[in-house]
């Protein structure tokens, strides 16, 4: 249903909310809200701390001119609470000014309160008139220019009341495990009458979504289309001749994601398998066993990497390992000759290996005889790019390689539609990094630290959260810290590397500090994965509490690499109690897979998960908060539904529709 159908939805609101990525009514109602404010838990602004969400009633006294000189457009309102002065600050939000009056409000947002000077920084508001209509819990939701609260919380409303809500749950399992109605539950998430009511709705629209994608892959996993058509001659006999040219024995682990591979390769149908390891469990190694055995057997394979830097160095590495066969590199910033002779050579069948970035992905990029691919970094990678890699030849095998371990509930979400592998065990030379939370007070002694680590030969990386600080002033930007840690460490050789540079300075810079032309890396997270430097000894996370577990033990796994002693420092942005205690699993273990299951834990389903996938079928899911329970709860109806006697030609169309969705590609 389009959106002009509600009332007040006018051809220019429309457009803003298309901004939003809502197109149609149906969308609409599945733009969850980002927060609740409770007005029953109003809070006094000099109880509050630093870093707090608070939701205060005050009176703006003063709205001050837009400051368009400042870094920001900053928007300020000078406010009173029983006398006590604060104020209101709003970033890049210059509208807000025009919407602003002097009177009372109800302001949301996060106290910031430096140097005695206490202010409240892009707070949502609402005016407290007399006759302000709103009561109880009021939802919430992230805008753009030219939308308010008022406006969406009404188009909400009208949509609700237009909208079917058909649960594919079928009904026997509905009533057998005490579903709720799937109606109630998108009503009760945008106006819910308790906040333990909302987590109900959460968990009951989570429990439909997750229905409904574990059935595309069940849908998927039990199809006849992926029959094999090549074959592959190679021997178990080849396979350990070629792990014999490693300068290190195979753990287990290794060893039996080889043997899955192996029997994948000569299995009837098309294989589609994920290798799961933590940080330094050999998983490359792996895969090149696998690329192996496509070659011997007569057939072209392709290693698509995440970015220019490790496909670079996964290039450098194959050609090393295959020294009888035609290795070739294709990126983004490969010259038009070198792509055109590149792309002719392929098709003709006189490159053996292809290794390369999100460029192989091109239309134009033809194969004589593609059989295997390795695509390193899932996470990085969706189910489009996978599909399309596939369909350049003929029952293509497909291994996919995350070193971000995840959970095994979370696994039937990403990985629903692949057999998994996981490699648990480390190679013995592999070495523990010692791990510290460094205090403001201690700051200045880490960075002498590192000063006289680097004259005796030592690299560091010091990463940042961002490219750019953030409005509030609490996350310094890469730039920034660049030319500070200049400063304070001249002896040291520095270089600035983030996601903005082009790909051949990246792969520049990345080369100079492997041949330690560089000293000291400072990086956004452009190095979280796959970068090997063994002699970079020092680790240094800015704003930690910013990044979740995972993604600070991948980013810990850049160093240790080699056979001196590496550590990893941690500095702090918030105080806060939360922050201190996920950190504190930092120090406690270097188990990849623990530390995953805690992230889980601590953050929550919703919080994790938007961190890994892209794609509308996570989009859907923003902003709820749902327990682990409810993943296995729908794998179990499921289970029940496939095994039972229904009909699922319904579910099948529905299914396919949103595994499309999340794949961003047609499947017939």
């Amino acid at each position: 249903m389009e959106l002009k159908a509600l009332k007040g939805i006018s051809e220019t609101r429309e457009k803003e909310l298309n901004k939003l990525g809502i197109t149609s009514v149906e969308e609409l109602v599945k733009y969850f809200p980002r927060g609740y404010l409770d007005l029953t838990q109003r809070m006094s602004i000099r109880d509050l701390y630093h870093n707090d969400m608070a939701l205060v009633a005050c009176t703006i006294t003063q709205v001050a001119p837009i400051n368009y000189y400042s870094r920001y457009k900053t928007v300020q309102a000078y406010c009173q609470q029983n006398g006590e002065p604060f104020r209101a600050v709003w970033f890049n939000q210059p509208y807000v000014a025009q919407r602003l009056k002097e009177g009372e409000y109800l302001l949301y947002g996060r106290v910031q309160n430096k140097y005695g000077q206490v202010s409240i920084t892009n707070p949502t508001f609402e005016p407290l008139a007399a006759n302000n209509r709103l009561k109880g819990i009021v939802p919430v939701y992230s805008l753009k220019a030219g939308l308010s609260q008022r406006l969406l919380r009404d188009a909400v409303k009208q949509a609700l009341a237009k909208v079917r809500f058909d649960s594919l749950i079928p009904l026997p399992l509905q009533s057998k495990y005490a579903v709720q109605s799937l109606v109630k539950a998108y009503h009760q998430i945008h106006n819910p009458a308790s906040m333990e009511e909302k987590e109900v709705a959460s968990e009951r629209i989570a429990l439909e979504e997750y229905f409904v994608l574990l059935s595309a892959f069940q849908f998927i996993k039990g199809g006849k289309e992926d029959v094999r058509t090549n074959r592959y001659s190679v021997t178990a006999k080849d396979v350990k001749e070629f792990a014999s040219r490693f300068p290190f024995e195979f753990t287990d682990g290794q060893k039996k994601a080889v043997n899955d591979i192996f029997e994948g390769v000569h299995a009837p149908g098309r294989m589609n398998r994920l290798i799961q390891g933590d940080v330094g469990s050999g998983k490359t190694a792996v895969a090149l066993c696998g690329i192996f055995m496509a070659v011997k057997s007569g057939y072209q394979a392709a290693y698509l990497s995440p970015t220019e830097v490790l496909a670079k160095q996964n290039y450098d590495l194959i050609k090393g390992y295959f020294p009888d066969y035609e290795v070739g590199f294709l990126s983004g910033s490969s010259t038009a000759k070198e792509k055109r002779e590149l792309k002719k050579a392929l098709k003709e069948g006189k490159i053996d290996i292809i290794c390369g970035t999100h460029a192989i992905l091109q239309a134009d990029v033809e194969f004589a005889a593609l059989s295997f691919c390795v695509c390193d970094e899932q996470h990085r990678f969706g189910v489009a790019q996978r599909a399309s890699l596939g369909e350049k030849g003929e029952s293509v095998d497909t291994v996919v390689m995350s070193a971000t371990p995840i959970p095994r509930t979370l696994s039937l979400i990403f990985y629903g539609d692949l057999d998994v592998t996981t490699i648990t065990d480390k190679p013995k030379a592999r070495q523990e990094v010692s791990t510290s939370v460094v205090s403001e007070a201690k700051y200045g002694d880490m960075l002498a630290y590192i000063g006289r680590e680097c004259k005796k030969g030592k690299q560091a990386y010091f990463v940042c959260p961002k490219i750019e600080g953030d409005e509030e002033g609490s996350v310094m930007s890469v730039t920034e810290l660049y030319e500070e840690l200049k400063g304070r460490i001249p002896t040291a050789r520095f270089a600035l590397l983030h996601g903005k540079l082009k790909d051949k300075e990246k792969t520049q810079i990345m080369e100079d500090f492997k041949a330690k032309k560089i000293d000291c890396l400072v990086s956004t997270t452009v190095i979280e994965v796959g970068v090997d430097v063994p002699d970079a000894t020092i680790m240094v996370i800015y704003n930690s509490e910013r990044f979740g577990l995972s993604q600070l033990h991948q980013l810990r796994g850049r160093v240790g690499r080699g056979k001196d002693k590496s550590y990893c420092f941690l500095l702090l942005g918030s105080d806060s109690e939360t922050a201190r205690e996920r950190l504190a699993v930092m120090k406690e273990t270097s188990d990849g897979f623990k530390i995953a299951e805690r992230d889980l834990e601590m953050r929550g389903s919703g919080d994790f998960m938007g961190t890994r996938q892209s794609g509308k079928v996570m989009n859907d899911l923003k902003n709820l908060r749902y327990s682990t329970q409810t993943i296995f709860m729908a794998k179990k109806l499921v289970d029940e539904c496939f095994l039972g006697k229904y009909d699922l030609s319904e579910l099948r169309i529905v299914a396919m529709r949103k595994y499309n969705e999340l794949s961003g590609i047609v499947l017939n």
